[in-house]
């Protein structure tokens, strides 16, 4: 371990490979290393915590074959990517938000940090093999699934494990091999069961890249009490209805327009918890002029009437 000793992260110019090692990965974003895992156990994990730069100019992210978490542990930014010469997706990140990412192919990313805290980030690399053991334990396949990307996302669980993660890192002495390696493994399993596309590597195709679906899914909650409209929603990400609709199912499970009904329920089940509105007002907030409409919706969607489930 890399301990109290700062290490400046070699900036290669020119235009880098599209692969790279997630060492290599480092050559092409400038930053200070402040503490990085190394020995027997950190063998399933490669991981790294960085002081990023307040501004960092675009720069073309190689893709690597490990699963890649990044991790905010201090500060604020405004982080925007995007696929090569298409149109920049900003998300705001702060402490406790995540990136996940297994992208085959380069992409673009810059960001600016933002309050009086330095932007700090933790990368955490899983090996290959850990991920093909605990896939074939966990799913009974030969091949790891693919993982869906995630931009800015937020998850208590997730940050527990890279909390755990991270002490272990920090510790006197190295930290435990075997409560390392422990972590190392749920972590693989809680990827594997809440982030997989259901599809294995050999058959993937392209999918929707992380920021595009968090575009998506920010515009359904802007647009709560309108109709749906597929086309303005296609629009917002920059591609056809079609192709859009296919890509978002993979990366979701679930068809833009019956998303769209599971948002408008979770909204209005968060209004019922937490105010005194009025049940019709809720479903009129939520999109459902008539309040036999909404109950009905709500009812199948929840298996309660709203008045139920306001009650109990």
């Amino acid at each position: 371990m890399i301990g109290g000793t700062l290490h400046t992260a070699r900036h290669v110019e020119g235009t880098p490979p599209e692969r790279t090692s997630p060492l290599g990965l480092e050559q092409y974003i400038a930053g200070r290393t402040l503490v990085s895992g190394d020995g027997p156990a950190w063998s399933d994990m490669f991981v790294q915590v960085y002081s990023r730069s307040n501004k960092q100019e675009p720069f073309l992210v190689p893709a690597v074959a490990e699963p890649l978490i990044v991790w905010v542990i201090s500060g604020a930014a405004m982080v925007e990517e995007r696929e090569l010469d298409r149109d920049w997706v900003a998300n705001t990140v702060t402490v406790g938000d995540f990136f996940l990412t297994r992208s085959p192919t380069p992409y673009e990313m810059r960001w600016r940090a933002t309050g009086a805290a330095p932007f700090q980030v933790m990368h955490l690399y899983l090996s290959v093999p850990l991920f093909e053991r605990v896939a074939k334990d966990v799913l009974g396949c030969d091949a790891p699934p693919a993982l869906r990307d995630i931009s800015g996302g937020k998850d208590k669980q997730l940050s527990h494990l890279l909390a755990l993660i991270h002490q272990e890192l920090t510790a006197e002495g190295r930290g435990s091999q075997l409560f390392i390696q422990g972590l190392a493994q749920s972590l693989a399993v809680h990827l594997i069961r809440n982030y997989s596309s259901n599809e294995t590597e050999g058959g993937r195709q392209t999918a929707l890249p992380g920021f595009k679906l968090r575009r998506a899914v920010a515009y359904l909650e802007e647009h709560l009490a309108d109709p749906f409209n597929l086309t303005k929603l296609s629009e917002t990400v920059g591609m056809s209805e079609f192709h859009f609709s296919r890509l978002f199912k993979k990366a979701t499970g679930l068809s833009p327009s019956r998303y769209f009904i599971r948002q408008r329920v979770a909204r209005a089940q968060l209004l019922l918890q937490e105010t005194d509105t009025s049940i019709i007002e809720i479903g009129m907030s939520v999109g459902y002029s008539s309040p036999s409409h909404f109950a009905q919706v709500f009812r199948r969607e929840t298996g309660l009437p709203p008045s139920h489930y306001r009650r109990g």
